[in-house]
């Protein structure tokens, strides 16, 4: 039975929340400080689109997802602050030594050893939340959470296009990635770690063994298709996203700086009012109908493929900065929900292992294949269109957004029948627990 939670307990869960909020933003400032340096460092290094979407996408992510697996078994296992607060450390100190590289395959091996310490943070996050909201609360809480993608962009375009336009993109590395060592700190030394489970009042959740937990997610069709709908929603937003500052300075001439300040208001700012917003929306409904917790990801979803087209095809940079927020903001609905729904549908011994599956699709669809895609579409039609060859495939790509948003129908329909089945096991376990409590007594 759960008890009501002191005042003192509410604040420490908000700090806690703001904590790993902080710890998000700081994730993406180091992912994506590349997007907004990528024109300099291809005229500093004379790269190719494809080598920019192999550096801003599949490098990095192969090893995001690859290390993500193991790391989350471990987080099931063991003190998940700790692994959150050294893959800070590590993140961090790879995206400074980021402005230390020479020439691209030194730049590829840093982005590497980024997406190996940043595999450490989400999972192992994600179960701290749920262990400290319940949940008709956890929609928002990740959503919360979720924010510090968009936060991050907007701080990595803000201040690495600024700081790229005045003292050069190296400099920008080391002014992003050092802070990261003041937070990994704050995160070993200030966070406490949650018993599993205890917000859902049950006892310490020891954890499933891998293949129990593959074959759980698996035997569920609503996780496959949600999962493959976020994979497609993050292969739309990343392949475009990584390459809207390259689109905006060689389609409308925009400087570094000016690119900077846009997207940090259409992307970051659209995008952490979109991700809230998702959260928020899917509490509420949910409480009446759990499918809305992906409907609200399937309908704006949906809503954003025109905005994304208008943005690629219009003359106008105020319409094109207008579009991109507008589609920025629909396409981040999703995030929120189902990281909620997916912890929804697993026990707390498996949560930590659940998201790290999510993601493993999520980015390996999404950031490995989505900017690779653009750069070597881009690549193959640049004979041909020359400049405008980016924007062209831009534009192809927003389309796979409809398909997304019929993977997470799909999903809807059987999340009902996943979600009972999920209660049903929890019954029968605590039924199990409870006969051998007689038996013992």
């Amino acid at each position: 039975m759960n008890h009501p939670l002191s005042d003192k307990d509410r604040r420490y869960r908000r700090y806690v929340l703001f904590l790993l909020t902080l710890v998000y933003a700081l994730n993406f400032v180091d992912r994506q400080i590349l997007v907004i340096l990528s024109e300099s460092i291809k005229l500093d290094m004379d790269l190719s689109d494809s080598q920019l979407g192999l550096l801003t996408g599949f490098a990095f992510a192969i090893f995001y997802v690859s290390v993500g697996i193991p790391i989350a078994r471990w987080a099931d296992r063991g003190n998940r602050r700790n692994i959150v607060a050294l893959a800070v450390a590590t993140w961090s100190g790879m995206t400074a030594l980021s402005g230390l590289t020479q020439n691209f395959w030194q730049l590829l091996m840093a982005r590497i050893g980024v997406g190996v310490g940043e595999a450490g943070g989400s999972p192992p996050a994600h179960s701290i939340i749920s262990d400290y909201y319940p949940v008709k609360e956890r929609g928002r809480a990740m959503s919360i959470y979720s924010t510090g993608v968009y936060i991050g962009v907007l701080l990595g375009f803000l201040v690495g296009g600024w700081i790229n336009h005045t003292y050069g993109w190296r400099v920008a590395f080391f002014a992003v990635g050092l802070p990261g060592f003041i937070v990994a700190l704050l995160v070993r030394y200030t966070l406490k770690e949650p018993k599993r489970g205890q917000i859902d009042g049950q006892q310490d959740q020891a954890p499933s063994s891998l293949r129990h937990t593959l074959q759980t997610m698996w035997q569920m069709k609503s996780f496959r298709w949600f999962t493959v709908g976020a994979g497609l929603t993050a292969f739309t937003s990343y392949g475009i996203g990584n390459f809207t500052p390259s689109f905006l300075i060689r389609s409308h001439g925009f400087d570094s700086m000016q690119v900077g300040i846009a997207l940090a208001v259409c992307a970051g700012l659209g995008g952490a009012i979109g991700t809230f917003l998702g959260g928020l929306f899917a509490d509420k409904l949910g409480q009446k109908d759990m499918r809305w917790y992906l409907w609200i990801a399937a309908i704006p979803c949906m809503l954003a493929v025109p905005f994304t087209v208008s943005a690629m095809v219009v003359d106008s940079s105020q319409l094109v900065l207008v579009a991109l927020f507008l589609s920025t903001m629909l396409g981040a609905f999703y995030l929120g929900p189902t990281i909620a729904i997916t912890h929804t549908l697993v026990s707390p011994g498996m949560r930590a292992m659940a998201s790290a599956v999510l993601f493993f699709v999520l980015n390996l669809i999404g950031l490995g294949l989505g900017p690779l895609s653009v750069g070597m579409l881009s690549d193959a039609l640049a004979p041909s269109l020359g400049a405008d060859s980016l924007r062209y495939a831009m534009g192809i790509l927003a389309f796979m957004g409809l398909f997304a948003a019929m993977c997470y129908a799909m999903g809807a329909r059987h999340l009902l029948h996943d979600l009972a089945k999920r209660n049903q096991l929890e019954d029968n376990s605590k039924a199990d627990d409870s006969d051998d409590a007689m038996v013992t007594t």
